[in-house]
């Protein structure tokens, strides 16, 4: 691929379906990634609780200390969904609000439900990434708000296409929305679902990470139908989101065409 179809901005990296090789666009660098840490943290999570189709899994119980987390995020304005001491909410339900609305809060009640604590489930984050060769990936936090937790698009390519190799993982990033006990439907910041193919994955937007979006699309390329799994890193704009998305869109445009 020549690097016409890579973003003017930022870094990107993709996957065709059926390759090995991941093609990998210029200024591939250790960057922040923001909530595209939440893969991830998912990942992690479905990998020691395994979900069948129709499946819920176990419940988590919400406590007095979750909720007080929570109210701390808040005032930092990070990403969250209401909870409430004594909720309780199934594993597929705790998935569902950290990939879909990308809840912080849920991150770290994950990460503990998983782990017994944070700190643990970010040791196991980095040995994830180590096991599957993301050399120039480090996470500090389950959520991606930390700055420090960096990776480079080929990196995250590699995850999520692992990632989307999980039913349970790839059924919830395809949802336009989820109903939740305390905070309701919540809707997923992927816009793009449902349109010129793309069935997930996940957002993230910070000041420090830009506009970042993982993805997979299904697109006709040399006139088959193809999976192009990618990611886009870093991309400016005043709508973070809305830049990591089109980004991507424009993307997969011109691998369709190439």
């Amino acid at each position: 691929m020549s690097g016409t179809v890579w973003p003017a901005s930022g870094q990107a990296a993709f996957l065709l379906a059926g390759q090995s090789q991941i093609q990998a666009g210029p200024n591939q660098h250790a960057a922040p990634i923001a909530s595209v840490a939440k893969v991830m943290t998912a990942y992690l999570v479905l990998g020691d609780h395994p979900l069948e189709p129709g499946q819920d899994g176990p419940t988590i119980t919400l406590t007095a200390a979750d909720v007080a987390d929570t109210a701390r995020r808040i005032e930092r304005q990070e990403s969250y969904v209401p909870v409430a001491a004594g909720e309780r909410l199934t594993e597929r339900q705790a998935l569902q609000a950290l990939l879909l609305p990308s809840a912080n809060n849920i991150a770290v009640v994950l990460a503990r439900w998983d782990a017994g604590s944070v700190d643990q489930f970010v040791t196991r984050m980095n040995a994830t990434a180590h096991a599957l060769g993301m050399a120039r990936s480090h996470y500090t936090d389950p959520s991606g708000f930390d700055e420090a937790t960096v990776s480079t698009a080929a990196d995250q390519v590699r995850l999520v296409d692992r990632a989307m190799s999980l039913p349970a993982f790839a059924d919830i990033v395809a949802l336009p929305s989820a109903a939740l006990p305390v905070a309701g439907t919540v809707r997923n910041t992927d816009t793009l679902l449902g349109h010129d193919g793309f069935v997930g994955v996940k957002t993230g937007s910070d000041s420090a990470a830009g506009g970042c979006f993982a993805f997979r699309a299904v697109r006709s390329v040399g006139g088959e139908q193809t999976t192009i799994t990618g990611v886009v890193l870093g991309q400016p704009g005043q709508d973070l989101i809305a830049a990591g998305l089109g980004a991507a869109d424009a993307m997969v445009g011109r691998i369709a065409d190439h």
